[in-house]
Parts: structure tokens; sequence; C-alpha cells
């Protein structure tokens, strides 16, 4: 059964107006100087029109972040006219948690009375999970000009919707701007999820990067905390006919509204300046199960004929964005499988030798994660060492090629899966071991690969090396240059 609790049992008030300028000490008292009470000190409050925000945080079992989430949005700067809670499918405690925020919050900052109401619905069980918890807050805040969407593991920067909104209103022709996003190191327990919480900071920092860079354009605007116009997401649902702006036809929802809103004539952009710490995957299982349902949606997209209304279109800005991450993905898988193999090949026989230049992609790979580590504004000792250390990304480089064969492997099998679920499972510590898949298809490929290699007669093998070396030479020179061009290129600035 839904519930919605819309009481105020926090109210908190500081002063309750401010000092009129101009306003002199002339009379103290009232007594007969009733003529100079026009100039006695008055307390007047400050009203001011903005524009009307409505934040909705899609909450499942979040009861151990969602009290900070709400904390972080209401020390804003520019807090929201209304704050939705729409808690789904939760088992745990997300919903009491919340209450505890609902009504009414006032709060004075410099000489702005600030007011913000918070809502909290019980939603109970939802369908189509996330996307159907934004549908339902979206239909709350249809009368507001913005939506700001915030998951509920976000915590925002004290002045993040204040930059948002600024930079938003700046041009009617943004559709929607995404937060810089990052995450904490307070999260990670122990040595291996800090490990992990490295890797992802970096990959993050690199992303960003990239679209600051390319003109703040953004192909996916995440919804970890991102703010839209009103306008233009009713503009996606009318001219789509959907139900909402979020439609479940994509498991990457965040991915197919940014194409839709593109489609409309629409902005998608990243900010400059407004960042949000958001929640990070401490453990392999969890990390996989969320960067396959990643790559796993993003392929369903980009790919012809899939499901629901979208057609798969290669040559969208967006969606050939996501093709050039695919291609970049599988360079590195051939050029780092093919040096193992063709390395211990080599050394079976006596013909390895070895050369400097294969040195140069290494430090070229250090220098460039190195210069990703320095722009990221709150880099730490971690960071610094996770980039010049190199064995530490290179590890983290062969856990997302487990993740790109994951992708690819459960989409050409056909299977109907649910990668939703399987990342609710797994952030819980719960579900199997499937992200040790790719080692064992690497291994049975290795392993056919020997078997031949053991039958082959010396002159076969000689042959084979002659041909390869040179081929996977070119494929490593590509990547080297690939990497040195963003070593050298202008960051203009910007901090990820």
């Amino acid at each position: 059964m839904s519930q919605v609790l819309e009481t105020s049992p926090l109210v908190t008030t500081e002063p309750e107006g401010v000092l009129a300028p101009g306003a002199g000490h002339a009379a103290t008292h009232r007594g007969d100087f009733a003529e100079m009470d026009k100039y006695a000190p008055r307390f007047v409050p400050v009203q001011r029109q903005h524009a009307r925000i409505g934040c909705v945080i899609p909450a499942y079992n979040e009861e151990g972040s969602i009290g900070q989430v709400l904390g972080s949005l209401l020390e804003q700067t520019h807090v929201p006219d209304e704050i939705h809670v729409v808690v789904n499918n939760s088992s745990d405690d997300t919903f009491w948690v919340a209450r505890e925020f609902a009504g009414r919050h006032e709060r004075w900052y410099r000489d702005e009375l600030m007011v913000s109401e918070v809502y909290v619905h019980d939603a109970g069980s939802v369908p189509d999970r996330k996307v159907g918890a934004l549908n339902i807050g979206f239909a709350y805040v249809e009368d507001c000009d913005y939506l700001l969407g915030v998951d509920g593991d976000a915590i925002l920067r004290r002045d993040t919707v204040e930059r948002l909104l600024a930079e938003i209103e700046s041009d009617r022709r943004i559709g929607g701007i995404s937060a810089i996003y990052t995450m904490d190191y307070a999260e990670g327990r122990t040595a291996g999820a800090k490990y992990l919480i490295s890797g992802q900071r970096q990959q993050f920092a690199s992303f960003n990067m990239q679209n600051l860079l390319r003109g703040r354009n953004m192909a996916v605007i995440g919804g970890q905390c991102s703010i839209f116009s009103v306008e233009a997401l009713q503009g996606v649902r009318d001219a789509y006919r959907q139900a909402g702006p979020w439609v479940a036809d994509s498991e990457v929802e965040d991915s197919l509204l940014s194409l839709q809103l593109k489609k409309l004539g629409f902005a998608t952009k990243i900010s400059a300046t407004a960042r949000a710490s958001v929640g990070a995957m401490t453990t392999l299982k969890a990390l996989d199960a969320q960067q396959v349902k990643w790559s796993y949606g993003a392929i369903d997209l980009m790919w012809p004929g899939q499901r629901g209304n979208t057609s798969g279109q290669p040559f969208h800005p967006n969606l050939r964005l996501r093709w050039m991450e695919n291609g970049s993905m599988l360079l590195n898988l051939v050029a780092r499988v093919g040096f193992v193999l063709l390395l211990v090949a080599s050394l079976s026989i006596g013909a390895w030798v070895f050369s400097p230049w294969w040195l140069v992609p290494p430090v070229v790979s250090v220098l460039l994660n190195l210069r990703v580590a320095m722009s990221m504004h709150d880099r730490s000792w971690r960071d610094i060492l996770f980039a010049a250390l190199y064995v530490p990304g290179e590890v983290y480089m062969w856990i997302k090629l487990g993740h790109f064969i994951r992708a690819w492997t459960k989409f050409f099998s056909r299977t109907e899966v649910d990668n939703w679920g399987a990342q609710a499972a797994a952030e819980q510590g719960r579900g199997g071991y499937a992200y040790l898949q790719p080692v064992l298809y690497l291994l049975a490929f290795t392993a056919t690969l020997v078997v031949g290699w053991m039958a082959a007669p010396l002159l076969v093998k000689e042959s084979v090396l002659w041909v390869t070396w040179p081929l996977l030479a070119g494929v490593t020179v590509m990547q080297t240059l690939g990497m040195a061009i963003r070593l050298v290129r202008r960051q203009r600035g910007f901090t990820v």
C-alpha cells in the first residue's frame, strides 16, 4: 500500500528577519518619541523570486546513506523547493530513516530565507524499479521549472545545486546538466576496497575530463546528480508517447533519455564546477555487476533492432561515442592478451629479443594516469600512487576488460537477464561468481592455442611470430599515439 508522509516535525529557523538597510538606532524605546518610530530598526523577511526546483530521490535499500543525502540537500546554499524521496522495492529501513526528515525546513543563508518541503513516499513494489520511481517523482514536481535527480547514495557539495541552477538557467537550449562525480575513500573499509575506489576514481576522472574538453557536451547525463529542464522532460514524454520521461526499454535509462533529449534539439552537458560524491562499488562482485549492466545497456542501445523503440543508430553522436569506447576496449584486449601470448610463444622456441621500444607504452600510460590524477579536485596520495606505480592501473584495466567480455557475451547469448536485480544482489553481497567467467574464457582460449602451438612444426611457429609481432606492434603504436595526444592536450583549467 502506498504511503505518503507530509508531516513537519523538523523545522529549523534562524533569525526571523534581517535588519532593514539604512535603519538607524535613534529610537530604542517608545515613550513620548512615537514620531521617531519610523527610524527604529525593523526586521523584514527577504523574498526573492527564483526558478522552482523539485528534487526526486529514487531510494532502494538506502538506509545507510539516505540521511546523509537529505542532510547535504538541506544544507545547500540554494535548497530545492521540494524534495521527494520515492522509496521503492526496499526491504530495509530506508522509509523510516527518511521519514525523520519529512516536513517543512527553513534555514537562513546570508540574507535569504530558504524553505524546502520534504516528502517521503513509500511506493511499495514498483515493477520498473528506479525508472518507475523516477516517473513517480516526476509527476510530483511537474509544476516546477527544474527537476533535480539525486541517487539515494549521492552526497552533494554545499554549492552543487546553486551551481547547477546557474548553469542550466544560462542557456534555454540545455535540457540537462550532470554534476562532476567522484567517490569517497571513506566508503572503503579494507585495502582491497580502497584499491577498487582508486580505480573507479581514476576511471570517472578520465571520463569527466574527456567530456569537459568536448565543449562540456555529455553523451550520458548520469542520474546520480543531475538537473533537468522540466519542459525538456515533458517534451521527451510527449514526443515519444511515453508514460514518463524515463522508460524501461533500456537498462541504462539515463543513456536513453540523453539520446532522446539530443534528438529533440536539447543540449546535454556536464557541469564545469558542481560536484557530488556518489556510491562506490567496494567488491569485485558489485563492481562487475554495475559495469556489466552499464556496458550491456550501452550495447543494447547502439545495436539495431533491440527492445522497445530503441532503433540502434550507431552514427548518432551519443551512440558513436559508445562505439568508440567499445572499440578502444577491444584494442586494449587484443594488445594485452596478444602480448602475453606472443611473449610466451617466443620464449618457448628461444626467439624472444628484448627491445626497449616496448617500454614506451607503459611510460606514456603512467604519465597520462598521473596527469589525470593531478587534475582531480580532491586528489590524495592514493590517487598519485595508483597512477605512478603502473601495476595497480594495469590490474584495474584487466578487471575492466573482464566487464567488457562479460557484457558482450551476455548480449550475444540472447538470453533475458535481470541486470538491475544482479547489481542489487551483488551490492548486498549476494549472487554467484559470474564475475570470474572472463577468467575461464581466457583460460579456455589460451589452452586451445597452447595445444595448437605445441602440435605445429617449428617453421609454422616462426612464420606465425614473424607475422603477428608486427601486427601487435601496429596496434600498440596506435594506442600509444592516442595516449600521447591526450597527454599533451590542454585541459583549459578544468578539474574533475
